[in-house]
Parts: structure tokens; C-alpha cells; sequence
């Protein structure tokens, strides 16, 4: 007879099994596609209902993600629920759910340990449990193992446990969830064992870590040593401001060196779900330890203070124009995270919004990829996104370039504008309705 792990590894390789994913997001959806598309049965789980009605009535609403990819896997067998003791029937849960900060900058664990609490009255012999979700080396141990255990399951030999930190990059087309890396630690060497097992059918290369706190702390480094390396160029650009040299020229001068040199480009702050908040995991947890953090921490800082940066270039340049930002109209173009994407998350230009109306002005913003601006946990603005036509334009005493999307016409901003305050490079000859910020 086989054993629990045999018999899941078994299933696993046949396809037989049925994958259960928590969460389903910008992590998730994608997640769900790729073994949809290769012959699992998925099923995904999620707490809000407006999304598993959209999906099954396969429509997606993350831009990048097609309704037809969602209407296919529907008709592949693919389901949503809201009911967690679905969890029951799957023989892999793998959770994708949010691990963002609170108001301290320390984690919040409430997305994470409420979905284990819901998953473990189902789960039994014969499962792996995959947490993806970003967070500080120790987690898996510490939160999930005595919720799987809780039930007299023991892990290692009747359920398994492993991490799996996500790596997306969404807007980017020269990767996807199939090409890139896995890393993947266990509990138990069992545990290993069965990871690979889960995700060597979708993900071309998989790569074991030692233990689940080592594949906790290589996520951190990637977004850590991103976060680092913008602070650092966001610092300098501050300096080669003040001594009237462009940063962007000196960026794109120094990437031509073949070793030794990886270019960072400044903006106005940090967005996305990884790399404003993952130092801070590390941060957090290093207090534990009786360590402090200093390097990240002073990055963190550097990175924070780019809204307000952004926002002073912007008074600097209505002052010019004998105007004050009190009772100005500003249009911020671009509002999300990165260029060429819908992705909201920890975006710096709604920070920038909320400091333009915090001084007194009108804000505005534009954006071709968020039509209306989205219900988000921290954040509220009632406003759609601005037609860019030359009257428009023209209405605003400011426009900030926030997020320098491709399908922004550019020329067409620049004719119209009255001041632009420019935090992307877009503009690098020298115009005098322009200000690099």
C-alpha cells in the first residue's frame, strides 16, 4: 500500500490531482491558468464574491489576464468558490493571498492566518499545503504548521508543507508563470519531495532550498536588493538635481560598463505588493534577534520621501509660474504602480494624490488602463480617468507624470501643458514647461 506521499506524488504526475488556490489575484489567476492549461483540475477559492462570479462567467478583471484565457479554463473544468470546505476535495492548496503592512509598517498576517483558519477544519491525509504569499523567514513555521497539525495530521508523513515564494512580474511579456524559476523549501525532506512534485509539471525549472525559512529569505533578498538599489538612485537623483546634471543620462552612461553595474531607474516612490513592503518583513523580524536593520531601513526612508520629493518640485514650478498649489488643478497621469499595467497596489502616485489634495488643490488624474479609480483598502477617490485632448490639457495649471505609460501621447501632453512635473525621464531634452522631478 502506498504511503500518503507516495500516493500524492503519484497523483500528482498523472495529473490526476485537483488543485485548490487561494487566493485569486495577480498571483492566483495566473497560477490557475497554467495548470488548467496543462490538464489539473483547479479549483480556486476566494472570500470575495464579486470575483468568483466574474470568473465563472469566465471574465477576467485583471487587464493583462484576457476574459477568453478565463472563459477557456471555465470550459476546462476550472470553477470558483466561496466555500472553503471545497478545500477538501483537493489534494493541493496552494495559497496566493495578501501579506501587506499596517499603519506601524509591520506585517499583517490577517490574510494569511484567516485562510488557514478557514482551510484546516478540511483538510486530511494525503494534501500539500503551498503558501506563496511574500512574508518574514519563519512564517510557514510559526503560522502554518500548528494550524495543520491542529487536527492530529501530522506533517511530513500524513499532510505536507512547503514554501513557494510567487515571482510575477505582471506587464512584463518577456516572462510568465511558466518561465519562470520555482523555488521551492519544505518542512521535512518529504515535504520537498512532494513540492517538486506540484510544481515541476507547470514551471519549467524548479529550484530546492534547504528549508522553508531559506526560501522565505530569498524572496526578501530579490526585493530587498531591488528596494536597495532604488533608494540608492532615487538619493542620487536628489544630489544630481541640486548640481544641475541629469540622472537618467548618468544611468544610461553607466549601463554600458559589460560587469559590475545593474541600472536602476529613479520615479517618484515605490509600487507594487513586494518591493515597498518586503524590507520591512525583514526588518520586523530582524527585532527578534536584537538586530537593526540600518542599510534597508535608510533605503526605506530614501524611498518614502519621493511623493513629498515630487510634490515639492511641483510647488517649485507653480511658484515659478506665480501661482500656489492651494486652489491649482492638477492632473496626475498614471496611477498605477508600474507602467503598462492596471496593478494599484502600494502605487506612489495615489500618494501623490493625496498630498496634492491635502494642500488644497483639485487633483485629477489619467490613466488608460484604470478607467475608474479602484475600491482599495486604504485609499478613496471618486474620480474616473481624464480624457488627454489638447482642451483638457489645458484646463490644469499642473500635470505630474507619474507612471509613464506607452500609450500616453507624449508630444501631445507636452504641446498642451502648462507645467509638467516629470518623476519617469520621459522628457530629457529641456522644455520650459518641464521640471525633472
Amino acid at each position: 500500500m502506498l504511503s500518503p506521499q507516495e500516493s500524492l506524488i503519484s497523483k500528482l504526475e498523472s495529473k490526476d490531482a485537483i488543485i485548490g488556490i487561494a487566493g485569486l489575484g495577480y498571483v492566483g489567476l495566473p497560477l490557475m491558468l497554467r495548470y488548467n492549461d496543462i490538464g489539473y483540475k483547479v479549483i480556486g477559492i476566494d472570500i470575495d464574491s464579486e470575483k468568483v462570479g466574474q470568473l465563472n462567467a469566465g471574465k477576467s478583471y485583471i487587464e493583462h489576464i484576457p476574459s477568453e484565457s478565463i472563459a477557456k479554463a471555465h470550459g476546462r473544468g476550472f470553477e470558483a468558490t466561496t466555500d472553503f470546505s471545497r478545500a477538501s476535495e483537493c489534494d493541493a492548496l496552494i495559497l496566493c493571498v495578501p501579506t501587506p503592512l499596517n499603519k506601524y509598517r509591520e506585517p499583517n498576517m490577517s490574510y494569511v492566518i484567516n485562510t488557514m483558519d478557514a482551510l484546516k477544519p478540511h483538510l486530511r491525509k494525503g494534501q500539500v499545503v503551498s503558501l506563496e504569499s511574500t512574508t518574514y523567514p519563519g512564517t510557514t513555521e510559526e503560522e502554518l504548521l500548528p494550524r495543520v497539525e491542529e487536527g492530529g495530521l501530522k506533517v511530513g508523513e500524513d499532510i505536507f508543507l512547503i514554501y513557494s515564494p510567487e515571482r510575477e512580474d505582471p506587464g512584463n511579456p518577456n516572462f510568465e508563470t511558466r518561465t519562470i524559476p520555482k523555488i521551492v523549501g519544505g518542512h521535512t525532506s518529504a515535504c520537498l519531495e512532494v513540492g517538486q512534485a506540484l510544481y515541476e509539471p507547470a514551471i519549467d525549472q524548479v529550484v530546492k532550498v534547504s528549508s522553508t525559512r531559506a526560501a522565505e529569505m530569498t524572496k526578501l533578498l530579490e526585493n530587498i536588493h531591488r528596494a536597495v538599489n532604488i533608494g540608492l538612485v532615487n538619493e542620487m537623483k536628489v544630489v544630481a538635481d541640486r548640481m544641475g546634471i541629469d540622472i537618467f543620462e548618468v544611468v544610461d552612461a553607466a549601463k554600458t560598463k559589460p560587469f559590475g553595474f545593474t541600472a536602476y531607474y529613479p520615479g517618484p516612490g515605490l509600487g507594487g505588493h513586494c518591493i515597498p513592503i518586503d524590507p520591512f518583513y525583514l526588518t520586523w523580524k530582524a527585532r527578534e534577534y536584537g538586530l537593526h536593520t540600518r542599510f534597508i531601513e535608510l533605503s526605506g526612508e530614501v524611498n518614502r520621501a519621493m511623493p513629498e520629493y515630487v510634490i515639492g518640485k511641483l510647488m517649485d514650478g507653480l511658484n515659478d509660474a506665480g501661482k500656489a498649489l492651494k486652489n491649482s488643478r492638477v492632473l496626475v497621469l498614471g496611477i498605477a504602480y508600474k507602467k503598462n499595467v492596471d496593478d494599484m497596489r502600494e502605487s506612489p502616485s495615489v500618494e501623490i494624490m493625496e498630498l496634492i489634495e491635502a494642500k488644497g488643490a483639485e487633483v485629477a488624474y489619467s490613466d488608460p488602463h484604470v478607467p475608474k479609480f479602484p475600491r482599495m483598502r486604504e485609499h478613496s477617490f471618486n474620480l474616473s480617468s481624464e480624457p488627454l485632448t489638447a482642451e483638457n490639457l489645458a484646463t490644469f495649471d499642473a500635470v505630474v507624470l507619474a507612471t509613464d505609460h506607452d500609450r500616453f501621447d507624449y508630444e501631445l501632453i507636452k504641446q498642451n501643458a502648462k507645467l509638467i512635473v516629470d518623476s519617469r525621464g520621459k522628457y530629457r531634452e529641456s522644455a520650459a514647461n518641464v521640471i525633472k522631478a
